[in-house]
């Protein structure tokens, strides 16, 4: 029996034979998000762009009686005394919260990234307020917080001999929302904390054994070698930080509502109140949405200058 042999060149002109069972190809890839994309728009930007449209009227949010009033809303804004105070106390929290907050957990991430056997367990203490809700912490510091010199903070204060200092820390305008700001800072810092640790843990160790090697010692490895390499996750703490800050809500209503008078109102809290409280639906929805253009516009700008040190770094 002969053997027919193929000559090289015959493969190449062989008729591609067609599987059965795919038809059309692979479908294209936002088609599988499609689904997740129209519940988006239903449930969050339907209802968004309908409820901007109300910031152009004086609906008191009972009812389908309305009038179209123009910027006659912002006007208002602008010449409200207690939504410039409460954009000031807004813009104190924040501050104080991006800084203080992103400070303490960046050290407890460095103290907590070492070798010493109790650094796990450190690690559970430091967090776990963090998945504590925020109207129980809220709570729990308003006891703390309590003006009787029997209770809280002024216990505390009056058992060690500093009864002098013992405050209505809730009850005093110059010192309420700086309480309130502490309260958030001492739940929210482990959250930076977990995030700067992820950061530190991706810091190649042969850099600073290298530089060790130089004769760097640990604050020039640290300014050198650790800080350049924790931008991203710098650039998240102060992101997440900042917005927090700006919308911050819970823990003003549930230890302060406000007070004392409108010493700790902020812009959430005011859009909040003129909506369910005065009935002022469209000028809070006017509120909500400078606050909402004022969170993005801040967010961007932030944003690109972090991304533009991760690069330079």
């Amino acid at each position: 029996m002969t053997a027919v042999i193929t000559p090289p060149d015959a493969a190449k002109h062989r008729t591609p034979v067609k599987r059965p069972g795919r038809r059309g190809g692979i479908a294209p890839p936002w088609l599988f998000a499609a689904p997740a994309l129209v519940v988006y728009a239903l449930v969050m930007l339907y209802p968004s762009i309908v409820g901007a449209g109300s910031a152009f009227t004086d609906w008191s949010g009972v009812g389908e009686q309305r009038s179209f009033v123009g910027l006659d809303n912002f006007q208002q804004l602008v010449h409200d005394d207690q939504a410039l105070g409460a954009l000031r106390n807004t813009l104190s929290l924040t501050l104080a919260i991006v800084v203080v907050q992103n400070g303490l957990g960046l050290l407890l991430a460095l103290g907590v990234h070492t070798t010493i056997k109790s650094r796990m367990a450190l690690r559970v203490i430091f967090f776990a307020p963090v998945v504590v809700s925020p109207v129980m912490v809220s709570f729990l510091w308003k006891y703390v917080y309590n003006p009787a010199p029997e209770a809280g903070l002024n216990a505390a204060l009056d058992a060690v001999g500093l009864g002098s200092l013992r405050q209505d820390w809730l009850g005093n305008p110059s010192l309420a929302i700086w309480s309130v700001a502490f309260t958030v800072i001492w739940q929210c810092a482990g959250y930076s904390m977990v995030i700067f640790l992820a950061g530190l843990e991706g810091v190649p160790k042969e850099l600073h054994e290298s530089a060790m090697v130089d004769g760097a010692g640990t604050v020039a490895r640290f300014r050198h070698i650790t800080w350049p390499l924790l931008a991203p996750a710098v650039t998240i703490n102060v992101m997440l930080s900042t917005v927090g800050g700006l919308t911050l809500f819970t823990q003003i209503i549930a230890m302060t509502n406000g007070g004392p008078g409108y010493a700790t109102d902020t812009l959430s809290t005011v859009l909040y109140k003129q909506a369910f409280v005065f009935g002022k639906f469209g000028y809070s929805t006017a509120v909500a949405l400078v606050l909402a253009i004022f969170v993005a516009a801040v967010s961007f700008i932030q944003i690109a200058y972090l991304r533009s040190r991760e690069t330079t770094a």
